[in-house]
C-alpha cells in the first residue's frame, strides 16, 4: 500500500470533538513515510542560505525560475537564471546533472517552482523546492542582488527569529 493510499483510507469519524481529529492522524509509520519524503523534495530558505553561506561548495546549485523582469527585482545571489519554459532547451547547457538543483520562484503563493522542478527532473536532474521562494528569502533578511546591485531587508519577525535561530 503506498503512502497516499494508506493516508486516504483513514476513515473520517463524524463523533471526533473538533474538524482536526475527523480525519485521525495517519499511523506513525505512514506519517514517517509521508514526511521523509516531503524533505527529499523540499528544502527551507534558511538552510539554502546557511549552507550558501558556509565555506566551500554546498553541494548544490540554485535555479531562479522567473522571467527576466522578475530576476531583475531581485534573486539568490549566484543563482542560475532559467526561466521555467526554457529549460527543455537550455538546462543541459547550463546544469550538472551530478549536482543537484534547487528551485525557486516568487512564493509560497506560486506554483513555478514546482513547474521548474518537474520539468528538471524529466531531463534526469536531482532537484528540490526551495519553500517559500524569493518572497521568504528576502523577508527572512537574507542579501539579494538587483539589477541595480546588492540589497538586503530587515527580517519580518512573523518568518524570521530575530535572534538568528528558529531552533526547527
Amino acid at each position: 500500500m503506498n503512502t497516499i493510499t494508506a493516508v486516504s483510507a483513514t476513515a473520517p469519524n463524524a463523533t471526533a470533538p473538533n474538524a482536526v481529529l475527523r480525519v485521525p492522524p495517519a499511523a506513525p509509520a505512514t506519517a514517517a513515510a509521508y514526511f521523509g519524503a516531503s524533505l527529499a523534495f523540499h528544502a527551507d530558505v534558511s538552510d539554502v542560505a546557511a549552507a550558501l553561506a558556509a565555506d566551500g561548495d554546498p553541494g548544490f546549485v540554485v535555479l531562479d525560475s522567473r522571467s527576466t523582469e522578475s530576476w531583475d527585482q531581485g534573486h539568490v545571489p549566484g543563482a542560475v537564471h532559467l526561466p521555467t519554459a526554457l529549460i527543455p532547451e537550455q538546462a543541459e547547457a547550463l546544469l550538472d546533472k551530478s549536482v543537484p538543483v534547487v528551485t525557486y520562484c516568487w512564493g509560497p503563493g506560486c506554483n513555478g517552482a514546482t513547474r521548474a522542478a518537474l520539468a528538471l527532473a524529466e531531463l534526469g536532474f536531482q532537484v528540490k523546492e526551495m519553500l517559500g521562494g524569493f518572497e521568504y528569502w528576502a523577508r527572512e533578511g537574507f542579501a539579494y542582488e538587483t539589477w541595480e546591485g546588492q540589497d538586503r531587508r530587515e527580517p519580518d519577525p512573523l518568518t524570521a527569529p530575530l535572534d538568528g535561530d528558529c531552533g526547527c
